[in-house]
């Protein structure tokens, strides 16, 4: 089978700042099954290879889309949901990690849950708060 293509794009901060971002949904495989469900937002300042991945699993009053939603689509069960392929969701998220100094240094890629983004961007009234995704 040939291995899908995921498409990188490019997020520009500022005239010195570029992120590349890309989306992913991601499985591993534990006796023939799928487990640790996963959608994740992967975050690479331009020039590094220190890669900050934001991973959001499905839990109690959290969902990911798992192809019930829009593809990328999380959110929580007080309808706030925030779509990972939009560019201003990425641009937000990254704002909310790097004001909590999660961006990482060192080379190689760092996750972190990104559920505590999530809530912080839902409270910043910067996620769409309702029934659509943003």
């Amino acid at each position: 089978m040939a291995r899908k293509l995921i498409r990188t794009r490019r997020l520009v901060v500022d005239e010195n700042t570029v992120y590349m971002w890309s989306v992913r949904h991601k499985h591993a495989r534990a006796d023939g099954r799928c487990t640790d469900c996963r959608t994740t937002l992967s975050l690479r300042r331009e020039g590094t290879t220190a890669r900050l991945e934001l991973a959001f699993r499905a839990g109690p009053g959290r969902f990911i889309a798992e192809g019930y939603w829009e593809s990328g689509s999380v959110g929580d069960s007080g309808q706030n949901w925030v779509n990972l392929y939009e560019p201003g969701s990425a641009r937000r998220l990254l704002d909310e990690a790097t004001a909590r100094g999660l961006l990482p240094t060192a080379a190689g890629t760092t996750e972190v849950d990104g559920w505590p983004l999530f809530d912080a961007v839902v409270a910043l009234g910067t996620g769409d708060q309702g029934s659509g995704v943003s």
